[in-house]
């Protein structure tokens, strides 16, 4: 089973700016340093589609995105997205009916930093992704969502269900 990992930024790699105009320009992820560190032995590829806060992912760059998972072979996709608007591009993906699984996963604390939840937030993506149908799901704080079922909840910065 091969895994297609896609890059698109968020506090997972660091990306938080209140301005586009002062977003950093050099695009380093640090997911392929996090998966050698977790000693990841699936058989994977990553690819950054974009680098951005994602408080400034538009509907272009999802555009983008749905491309990317229609175009590429692999059937099982994790996508590491910025918290603030996961849910918005979970949905519109989830909209589009991709006969593949997607998980979303992002990280509250950066993944370069100390006490980073980023590394577990991602192995259990990676866990996710081979054992899920086809669909798009989130996957944050030791929980997996429906992508059309889930919000970060502002208040607390944890990520629950919209209905029961």
């Amino acid at each position: 089973m091969k895994i297609k990992i896609f890059i698109t930024g968020g506090t997972i790699d660091s990306l938080e700016y209140e301005n586009p105009k002062t977003a950093p320009k050099k695009q380093e992820s640090a997911i392929p340093s996090l998966l050698k560190q977790a000693r990841v032995s699936l058989d994977y590829t990553t690819e950054i589609v974009f680098f951005k806060d994602s408080k400034f992912v538009d509907e272009a760059d999802r555009e983008i995105l749905l491309k990317k998972c229609i175009e590429c072979p692999e059937e099982k996709i994790v996508i590491t997205h910025g918290t603030m608007t996961m849910e918005q591009t979970a949905k519109y993906l989830g909209n589009k009916k991709i006969p593949k699984t997607i998980v979303f996963v992002g990280a509250a604390i950066p993944a370069k930093k100390e006490n980073s939840d980023a590394q577990f937030n991602v192995g259990t993506a990676l866990a996710a992704v081979q054992l899920l149908p086809n669909g798009v799901y989130a996957c944050m704080n030791g929980r997996i969502f429906s992508g059309d079922n889930v919000r970060k909840n502002l208040k607390t910065g944890f990520f629950e269900t919209i209905r029961d």
